[in-house]
């Protein structure tokens, strides 16, 4: 089943920025390749990692993968093979249902939230940034978690600069801070309906 912002995409941003942009071919036009959920773990506990597997499936949908450590490092007090944290890689229906999720529930749930920083474009038109607490999505409730821990979320797009990855993700509607964003966008017609 075709997500929201699947369709939205495929209807509305695809053939606006076909025919808007130089491009010749509709598969150059940026598209969201991946997002990446993870978290790093420190001291862990099998209680602790139990608990954060679970709240990335229910946040997510999909089974959460731990990371081990490559290599013993005395001075962390890590051994070699040790779980040191959780990674899931969304595609597909599961990426735009997370997305959606992300900007109109979970984001807007921040309490003073300015918007996300511009600066967290990595130069190829990929987005990162952190959470504080996983409070924020709607399937976490206070009662069943046992501590507030944070996670990293990468958004892979195929963009080649970081102002076309902006404009991808302006025209999904992410919540940028306002007074750093050009308004030199194309999708400011799309916003609007």
């Amino acid at each position: 089943m075709a997500q929201r912002l699947q369709s939205y995409f495929f209807q509305k941003i695809l053939p606006h920025w076909y025919a808007s942009a130089n491009y010749h071919h509709p598969s150059q036009v940026p598209k969201l390749q991946k997002i990446v959920l993870n978290r790093g773990l420190g001291d862990v506990s099998q209680s602790i990692l139990d608990s954060s597997l679970q709240e990335f499936q229910k946040i997510t949908g999909q089974k959460a993968l731990l990371q081990y450590s490559k290599k013993s490092i005395a001075g962390f007090n890590l051994r070699q093979k040790m779980p040191i944290g959780i990674a899931v890689t969304l595609r597909r229906d599961f990426m735009y249902g997370f997305l959606d999720r992300l900007i109109n529930l979970a984001l807007p749930r921040i309490r003073d939230f300015p918007g996300l920083s511009l600066k967290s474009f990595d130069g190829c038109g990929n987005y990162n940034f952190g959470l504080d607490e996983q409070l924020m999505f709607p399937e976490i409730s206070y009662d069943q978690i046992q501590q507030v821990r944070g996670m990293d979320i990468a958004i892979v797009t195929t963009a080649q600069t970081d102002q076309e990855g902006l404009t991808l993700l302006q025209a999904f509607g992410m919540p940028f801070q306002k007074s750093s964003i050009k308004d030199t966008t194309d999708f400011q017609i799309l916003y609007d309906q």
